[in-house]
């Protein structure tokens, strides 16, 4: 699984006209897939994510108690070495990835995590405003 971390000071995903997920003050997540991620690595993901001192003072969303907005992004695993046109073979089909993506999320709520998300297998509009700006990329 790869994470993709930013800071924010908002974020929001919107589906067919109606915000699904919004946040102020802390961490949009895209998250993606790929074919050899099991429900260990979501569970590990979702720590090192909760976990990732990025804020201000080296805290963590774990430390503040940051919410958290989580949007599945399969295209993490695009491939663009090869050409102009970028291939997805690495990511995980979406019947695969799908329950990882909400393994992702409910470990993050079992820590304790407030946790916005947006709709799986939609055409969302995922607006944000990013802080610093932080962004790290993660993969386990």
């Amino acid at each position: 699984m790869r994470a993709l971390v930013q800071t924010v000071s908002r974020a929001s995903v919107t589906v067919d006209d109606a915000v699904v997920g919004s946040i102020e003050g802390g961490l949009l997540v895209l998250v993606g897939v790929t074919h050899t991620d099991v429900l260990a690595t979501a569970q590990t993901l979702a720590r090192k994510v909760h976990e990732l001192r990025i804020l201000p003072d080296e805290k963590s969303a774990a430390d503040v108690g940051a919410p958290l907005l989580v949007v599945s992004q399969f295209t993490l695993y695009g491939d663009a070495r090869k050409g102009r046109r970028p291939t997805w073979i690495a990511a995980a089909r979406p019947e695969a990835a799908e329950p990882l993506i909400e393994a992702f999320c409910q470990h993050l709520r079992d820590r304790g995590a407030v946790v916005e998300t947006g709709r799986f297998r939609t055409h969302m509009l995922v607006e944000s405003v990013n802080v610093g700006p932080h962004t790290v990329m993660l993969e386990i």
